[in-house]
């Protein structure tokens, strides 16, 4: 008994000992991630600079090479640094691509299980902004984009999924006539929860609709009425939420709705 007794309590501590060492080994990981992180935000390190290698970081914060490749693991998943490998490789700092975390941040917001109404809500308030910064900041190659999408869904009229597409697009292409890329990847990432893939509930008269409304957004904000632009935005969208939250309500329809 007193046998069975003492290898336990020595695979007990050995098991402990071993978790105690993983936990640690974590916090320090982490504590490397926060200081890079917070170097990052304070401006003391910038695009391109080098942060080190694998033996760098080891050496810099005294802890194992196995920690310091788990920090740069984690940091490269954050997308903080770029990693090269071989001579001359090593951890730099990333130039930024918001756009590749927008998919990100959708699918967290469908897993915790956003409704309808709490997206469209967030999308209302990104779109009225962004139609109005596009009123004031549209640069002519931004109207141009924005005449080219209409004369494209006029002509994909007979083909509703299409014209969901390009509806889509138009909506991304006033948000990014802001030129504030902050409001561009919001919206990004709500459409990737919100617009819908097809379109089943759509109609011809709907998509005609759609058009004349999208034609004087462009015309005002290539007037520079700033104020004009958000109110006919503000309500475009509120129509298209309406029609979402409707639809979402119903499990037959979910999924499907149109702008």
């Amino acid at each position: 008994m007193r046998h069975r007794v003492a290898n336990s309590v020595t695979t007990s501590g050995t098991l402990t000992a071993r978790i105690m060492f993983a936990g640690r080994s974590s916090s320090l990981s982490a504590q490397i991630v926060a200081d890079v992180r917070d170097a990052l935000f304070a401006k003391r390190l910038k695009p391109g600079d080098f942060v080190g290698t694998e033996k760098d970081l080891a050496a810099r914060f005294g802890v194992s090479r196995i920690v310091a490749r788990d920090a740069l693991r984690t940091l490269e998943a954050l997308g903080i640094v770029e990693i090269r490998m071989g001579k001359g490789g090593g951890a730099r700092i990333a130039n930024g691509n918001p756009r590749l975390f927008a998919e990100a941040l959708a699918v967290q917001l469908d897993l915790t299980g956003v409704s309808a109404r709490e997206v469209m809500d967030a999308q209302r308030a990104i779109e009225t902004l962004g139609a109005e910064l596009a009123a004031e900041n549209a640069k002519p190659e931004d109207i141009a984009r924005l005449r080219q999408l209409l004369r494209d869904a006029e002509a994909a009229m007979d083909d509703l999924d299409e014209f969901t597409r390009l509806s889509r697009d138009f909506h991304l292409a006033v948000a990014e006539a802001s030129h504030n890329r902050v409001l561009v990847v919001q919206l990004i990432s709500l459409e990737h929860v919100s617009w819908p893939r097809r379109n089943v509930t759509a109609t011809p008269a709907l998509a005609k609709r759609v058009i004349e409304i999208h034609t004087r957004l462009t015309d005002l904000i290539e007037l520079r009425d700033a104020a004009a632009a958000r109110a006919l935005m503000d309500d475009h969208v509120k129509m298209i939420r309406a029609r979402r939250v409707a639809e979402r309500g119903n499990a037959d329809a979910a999924g499907h709705s149109c702008c």
